[in-house]
C-alpha cells in the first residue's frame, strides 16, 4: 500500500524529511512550499508552490488527493499555516505531525532582550541611534519604518522591495548557512551594535548569535509565537521513525 504524505515546507529539515520518506517504496511524497522565496533550493520530490486558500482550500486539497498523512515542517514562525494545517487535519480526518525544531537557549555571556513581536523589537532600540544587523527575512522589515533613525543592515535571500523608507540602510543578499567566523568578520566590518533575529533554532544561523556573544553585542530576540498541540518530534530522524510507525502498524505489531 502507498500512503499519500504531504509535507508543508519551508525549512532544511523539511526537504531532508521529504528526501528520507520518498525514499521508501511504500510512501509518495509532495512538498509544498509558500512560494514566497523567488529561487527556492532544488528539492528531490515533487513540489508544490502557493498557498491553499485557508483551512478550507487546504481540507479540499488532503481529500482531493487522498492524503493520508499531513505534516507540518514548516518555519517555527508560520504560525498561521501551523494553526490552518491542524484544523484542516481535524477537518478533514488525516493524521497530522510536526517538525518542532528546538528553540536557542541563552548562555553564558548572552546579552538577550526576549520580545514578543517584530514591531515590539522596533521600539526596543530604543531613541538614541544605533547600527542594528536585521536577520529577519525580508517580510518582517518593514516594521522597522517606526523606527527611521537607526541605520540596519538587512540581510535577506530575496532583494527587500520597496526598499525600507528610512535614511540610512544598507542591504546584503546571502543565503545561509551563516557560521561564526563569517558573522564575526560582518558584524565588526558594519560595526553593528545591536542584531535583531528571531529564535529559529537549528545550526543554520546560529553564527550570529555566537558572534554577537563573543562581541559582547545585545540580541534582541523574538519569542517564538504558539503552535498548536499535536504529536511532534525535534529531528529529523525522529519525525521519521513516527511515520515509519505510521506507515508500518502490521510490522509493528508483529504480524
Amino acid at each position: 500500500m502507498t500512503h499519500r504524505i504531504l509535507i508543508l515546507g519551508g525549512t532544511t529539515e523539511a526537504g531532508q524529511l521529504a528526501g528520507e520518506l520518498a525514499a521508501r517504496a511504500d510512501c509518495s511524497v509532495t512538498l509544498s512550499l509558500a512560494g514566497r522565496t523567488q529561487s527556492p533550493v532544488a528539492q528531490g520530490v515533487p513540489v508544490r508552490s502557493g498557498g491553499f486558500g485557508g483551512v478550507d482550500g487546504l481540507a479540499a486539497y488532503l481529500s482531493e488527493t487522498g492524503t493520508g498523512l499531513l505534516i507540518d515542517a514548516t518555519h517555527p514562525y508560520a504560525a498561521r499555516i501551523s494553526a490552518n494545517a491542524a484544523m484542516a487535519a481535524r477537518k478533514t480526518g488525516v493524521p497530522i505531525l510536526a517538525l518542532r525544531r528546538p528553540g536557542w537557549v541563552a548562555g553564558q555571556g548572552d546579552r538577550w532582550l526576549k520580545v514578543d513581536s517584530v514591531a515590539e523589537a522596533a521600539r526596543a532600540l530604543g531613541e538614541v541611534p544605533r547600527r542594528v544587523f536585521l536577520a529577519l527575512g525580508r517580510q518582517e522589515v518593514a516594521a522597522f519604518e517606526a523606527a527611521p533613525q537607526h541605520h540596519y543592515l538587512i540581510r535577506s535571500v530575496d532583494p527587500v522591495e520597496p526598499k525600507l523608507a528610512v535614511a540610512d540602510a544598507a542591504y546584503l543578499l546571502a543565503r545561509g548557512p551563516f557560521g561564526e567566523t563569517d558573522e564575526h568578520a560582518l558584524l565588526e566590518k558594519h560595526r553593528i551594535d545591536v542584531v535583531v533575529s528571531k529564535n529559529s533554532g537549528g545550526a543554520a544561523t546560529y553564527g550570529k548569535v555566537a558572534a554577537a556573544r563573543a562581541l559582547g553585542l545585545e540580541v534582541i530576540m523574538v519569542r517564538r509565537p504558539a503552535l498548536p498541540d499535536v504529536p511532534s518530534a525535534e529531528t529529523v530522524e525522529a519525525l521519521a521513525a513516527m511515520v515509519r510507525h505510521f506507515v508500518e502498524p502490521d510490522a509493528e505489531r508483529g504480524v
